[in-house]
């Protein structure tokens, strides 16, 4: 939460692919303890547990077992595939663990529970973390702006987890309006 942390250097909030979910304050806590056990999310919140996971096998494999039945979507290609192996490889899925996984549960120590800072939320229609008991509800009613009163949230229809990769044109546009709406 850098941003309400230090406002002297956050000037906007860009999330893309999922919803602003405030550590230890969204709806997805309240659904943990229905998840049932051995669930990614509760492996991957224990540090060691996905390193473990994923030590077994190459990085490239790793991502591509996301969805292994599937084949790679039109906007993945096996070469952007390598690129994301070699990146994890030398990361070792830090920051992709990190953030969330194991920092949801944590205290964001914002006195107030708000972020300030004007924010743009891009999602697909078709994110699967809307599927959560209590998500859909919280960004699509706007109760999200009870902790971030100066979010805009934008869905796209044909976008899911990674829409700026599905995307990359729509998403440009958002980011470019929004950026030269709230950046001076």
């Amino acid at each position: 939460m850098v941003g309400k942390l230090h406002p002297h250097r956050v000037s906007t909030i860009i999330l893309l692919g999922v919803p602003f979910l405030l550590p230890g304050l969204s709806p997805l806590q309240a659904q943990l303890p229905l998840i049932p056990p051995g669930f990614y999310m509760l492996r991957w919140m224990v540090p060691g547990r996905a390193e473990a996971d994923f030590g077994c096998f190459d990085t490239k494999i790793v991502i591509r077992k996301v969805d292994s039945s599937a084949p790679l979507p039109p906007w993945l290609s096996e070469e952007d595939l390598a690129e994301y192996g070699s990146l994890y490889e030398k990361s070792r899925f830090c920051t992709a663990l990190q953030v969330p996984y194991r920092t949801m549960m944590q205290s964001c120590r914002l006195d107030d529970g708000k972020v300030s800072a004007p924010g743009l939320v891009i999602m697909g229609e078709q994110e699967y973390i809307m599927k959560f008991p209590g998500l859909e509800d919280y960004i699509k009613t706007g109760k999200v702006k009870e902790f971030a009163p100066n979010l805009d949230v934008t869905f796209l229809a044909q976008g899911n987890h990674f829409v700026q990769e599905q995307l990359p044109k729509e998403v440009n546009h958002f980011i470019i309006s929004f950026l030269n709406k709230h950046c001076k």
